[in-house]
């Protein structure tokens, strides 16, 4: 397309292609960037200090990411638009609408896609004070092992486990009270 093409266009109308057709470009190069790993963060750093201490969102309201999503949903509606909605006030206002509805749906998508990369490595802490079923009986005051099976951030885990008491047969009901070396555990038995 060369530029007379555009001379033709109203005014407005011109402002939105002149709008889409670079936003567009870098949405795409934005998109190839993040599909290849190259696209880290959520916008550019900041040259300044600030406290934000408390938020663990990554959405950040003023981003270049986000200026192109709403200037990409804002063109791209103006122009679709041009020749259903008359009234140019109106077709501003709904252009605006739909640029703010992209921010809202980057937002959301990005919350979910935040769910997905939730921690679940397991710590062996993570079991402190927490009930399990023994699984191979544990002999009396440390003489020997047994193990435990219990659930951990939705997985079973056979676990070593020693006791100070007495021995504690398969299939009783445990607390797990201590940690010792880094990876047996210290149980008691629940008693009915």
């Amino acid at each position: 397309m060369n530029m007379e093409y555009f001379e033709q266009f109203d005014t407005l109308l011109r402002t939105f292609w002149y709008i889409a057709l670079p936003s567009s470009l870098i949405f795409i190069v934005q998109t190839i960037m993040t599909f290849v790993g190259a696209d880290a963060t959520d916008g550019i750093d900041a040259d300044f200090d600030s406290n934000l201490e408390g938020t663990d969102a990554p959405f950040q309201l003023f981003s270049l990411r986000n200026l192109i999503n709403f200037l990409l949903g804002f063109s791209w509606t103006g122009i679709s638009l041009w020749e259903s909605i008359a009234n140019k006030n109106v077709l501003i206002a709904v252009s605006t609408g739909v640029g703010i509805l992209f921010l809202v749906l980057f937002f959301f998508i990005i919350q979910q896609v935040q769910k997905l990369a939730e921690n679940n490595t397991f710590k062996l802490t993570n079991c402190l004070n927490k009930n399990a079923e023994v699984y191979l009986t544990i002999p009396s005051e440390k003489s020997g092992m047994g193990k435990v099976t219990l659930s951990v951030n939705g997985s079973y885990k056979n676990l070593s486990a020693i006791t100070l008491g007495e021995s504690i047969p398969t299939g009783a009901i445990v607390k797990i009270t201590g940690i010792e070396g880094e990876n047996l555990l210290i149980v008691e038995n629940i008693k009915n």
